[in-house]
């Protein structure tokens, strides 16, 4: 523009019309100019001369800071805004049909998995020990372990789930008999020093024998009279369990030496190697339980999450109201973060990177300035000829 401007004066007397353009140069020249300098005047100082009211981003940075954590706090992190966003989205539904996707809950779950060994090895011993001591010897010691003893025996004995047990436990007697007659008869002998050899191996013999016998009739008969006694022995004992203060002062008794003993020995360590050594050589197992567990229960909890319309409008009121309490409560501190954060920034450095963001859409500035200063600077001289004349 400036050299159009030269080009239009030296040959203006020769050519008249050569007026117009040379508006048209003159402004756009003034107008280029005052653009750049308000352009540049916003991130540093043109031509580095501290002119008062420039450089305005890096003079007023903290201000700017000030400004931009108000202006989110008070423009997006209000619960109007947030919830309004989020009710429109049915985050329990999507969040089903994502977890319903084993491919998806193997991705958790195998995170959880990697996570685990570096979790355990992040633990102190001594606050190991200290949580123990703080959180679950406090429970041990308030245990009721016989009642708990009796309950454990009563499920192990409903719908006679304990005959497979004691079958196995008879065949067990049986064979230890077989494979210990020599013994016993070794034992009876040395009891009974004045009976002949022979006559000692036919007692045992037929002792034995007799027992053997006794124990298959058992076996092979579910309705045997021992079975009975044995069934109504261990009732009793349930019973006792459940109910007497004797049994209950044994068990109370028997966990505080347990307790004692633990704390005694300082088995916490050795308690927090062991968990250690087996979760990491089950997390890395070929077939890990850990892993394929997590993963069947993620899947089958959304599953569940999916088949309930009433569980997903639960846990989306759910969700909207933890939103609604964190946006209220952490707000301010959102805000004052973004604060922080840009206070700390280089102001020069900001300053540059702002102006490198906003990029050549700065230039269009300039551009657009010079053709609308030298469509003014037209119009204004339209305007002198037709008030001239």
């Amino acid at each position: 523009m400036i050299v159009l401007l030269l080009v239009c004066v030296l040959f203006q007397a020769d050519y008249p019309w050569l007026a117009w353009p040379r508006a048209f140069a003159e402004a756009s020249a003034i107008g280029a100019i005052a653009d750049w300098y308000a352009v540049v005047a916003l991130f540093r100082h043109p031509f580095g001369l501290p002119i008062p009211h420039t450089a305005i981003i890096e003079q007023n940075h903290h201000r700017i800071a000030e400004s931009l954590g108000s202006f989110v706090e008070e423009n997006f992190l209000t619960p109007e805004v947030v919830i309004g966003r989020l009710s429109g989205h049915d985050t329990a539904k999507a969040l089903a049909d994502w977890l319903v996707k084993p491919a998806n809950s193997q991705a958790i779950a195998d995170v959880v998995a990697d996570s685990l060994p570096g979790l355990l090895e992040g633990i102190d011993d001594e606050d190991f020990a200290r949580f123990l001591d703080r959180l679950v010897i406090p429970q041990l010691r308030t245990l009721d372990v016989s009642r708990i003893a009796g309950n454990m025996l009563k499920v192990m004995t409903d719908g006679n789930r304990h005959q497979p047990l004691l079958d196995h436990g008879l065949g067990a007697l049986e064979l230890w008999l077989t494979n210990n007659a020599g013994m016993l008869k070794a034992k009876f002998s040395a009891a009974s020093r004045y009976t002949p050899a022979q006559l000692d191996a036919y007692i045992v013999n037929k002792f034995v024998e007799g027992i053997i016998a006794l124990l298959r009739e058992v076996v092979a008969n579910q309705d045997h009279e021992l079975r009975r006694q044995f069934d109504g022995a261990l009732q009793d004992l349930i019973l006792q369990l459940q109910t007497s203060h004797i049994h209950r002062r044994f068990g109370k008794t028997l966990m505080r030496d347990y307790v004692r003993h633990f704390r005694n020995g300082r088995h916490a360590s050795a308690l927090l190697d062991y968990i250690r050594t087996r979760v990491t050589a089950e997390v890395y197992r070929e077939q890990s339980l850990v892993r394929s567990v997590s993963t069947g229960v993620l899947v089958s909890l959304g599953e569940s999450i999916r088949r309930s319309p009433a569980l997903q409008q639960k846990l989306n009121a759910w969700w909207l109201g933890l939103a609604h309490k964190l946006v209220v409560r952490y707000r301010r501190q959102i805000s004052a973060l973004i604060i922080g954060v840009v206070k700390g920034w280089n102001a020069k450095e900001a300053s540059r990177k702002i102006e490198a963001e906003i990029g050549r859409d700065l230039q269009y500035i300039r551009i657009n300035g010079t053709f609308v200063g030298g469509v003014v600077g037209v119009l204004l001289h339209a305007t002198t000829l037709l008030v001239s004349r």
